[in-house]
């Protein structure tokens, strides 16, 4: 498997680091993922989130592409209904040119409610317009003089100028509902997915209807992963932060209630609860010893071609978390990464 991190720039109150202070912290820390061997950093969006949720993910790219020689950096995901298509091929290929052919775009369709109404586009277009924007995006990166004629976005004519350096350049889909799987499978594109059971089995399938060879594409999985010398220690260090980032996702899921199991996540014990709850179940979180054997069950169990980690949880000491993904680095990685 192919190992990353993910960043999401979260700044909760109770843990405010001034913004400038805040953001150089987690650049730092990605030039030191990069340092540490790992093959991704995955950024991800949302926005009008208190904590200050990451709202411009394109933005952060460059800067992590300036800052860093070797990783890749993604988008896990990019909520293409809130993008005008065009301008966001224009500024993936200024992504693209400034890390020298390093990065990853990946998409989804949103879910959050307070977001669609703060944008005044209906949430029933959110998939219209996600299949739409993907292809006209597309097309740009891939074709020239392209005309468009979409329900959302036309165009015509139209090149963009400078090229991608990446022919083709990745673009992944995330998916947690069966349509939003198959879409991915039909229009060719890379699958990721999250918490919950495991959708490749059937977007393999479904590459092979569309008549593709699924040995050419990709499949991302996000787990909650946090190592320490101690099982207590990495529990200590971790449950406030989790519980923070599962509250808020939480209420969010349960308000959009897309996916089997969304309308219970509003009932998120307390953090000095959550070592022994059912989330845990799905979590990494312990010693070396511990975290390798979960991760050895989770790839016996899971399509996995990307593993990606969500160590740096909502308001978690940088420097704890650098120690955690030194250790998790040192001693369990190596046994699942491939090159």
């Amino acid at each position: 498997m192919k190992m990353g991190v993910m960043f999401d720039f979260r700044n909760p109150e109770p843990w405010r680091k001034p913004y400038p202070e805040f953001y150089k912290s987690q650049i730092d820390q990605i030039v030191r993922t990069e340092e540490l061997g790992f093959d991704n950093c995955w950024l991800t969006e949302h926005h009008f989130v208190e904590d200050g949720y990451n709202p411009a993910t394109l933005t952060v790219a460059a800067a992590v592409a300036a800052r860093t020689h070797r990783i890749r950096i993604g988008t896990f995901v990019l909520l293409m209904p809130f993008h005008n298509p065009v301008r966001l091929a224009e500024d993936v290929v200024s992504v693209d040119i400034l890390s020298n052919g390093r990065f990853d775009l990946g998409v989804g369709q949103g879910y959050r409610a307070g977001e669609f109404s703060a944008f005044k586009i209906p949430r029933k277009e959110r998939a219209p317009r996600m299949q739409e924007g993907i292809e006209l995006v597309e097309k740009l990166f891939n074709e020239k003089n392209v005309t468009f004629n979409g329900r959302f976005t036309q165009v015509e004519g139209m090149t963009l100028y400078p090229r991608p350096v990446q022919e083709p350049l990745p673009i992944w889909i995330g998916c947690r509902a069966e349509k939003a799987t198959a879409r991915a499978a039909r229009m060719g594109f890379h699958l990721m997915a999250t918490i919950g059971p495991d959708p490749a089995p059937t977007y393999r399938q479904q590459l092979k209807d569309a008549g593709r060879n699924p040995a050419d594409f990709n499949v991302a999985q996000l787990r909650v992963v946090y190592t320490a010398k101690t099982a207590d220690q990495a529990w200590e260090e971790a449950a406030p932060h989790l519980h923070h980032m599962l509250r808020l996702y939480g209420v969010w899921l349960s308000e959009a209630n897309d996916a089997e199991g969304d309308a219970a996540m509003s009932e998120i014990p307390p953090p000095e609860k959550l070592r022994h709850s059912p989330y845990a179940e799905g979590m990494m979180i312990g010693t070396p010893d511990e975290v390798a054997r979960k991760m050895e069950k989770f790839r016996s169990e899971f399509d996995c071609s990307h593993f990606v980690m969500g160590t740096q949880l909502p308001g978690a000491d940088p420097a704890k978390v650098r120690r955690a993904l030194e250790l998790f680095a040192k001693e369990v990685m190596p046994s699942f990464q491939t090159r």
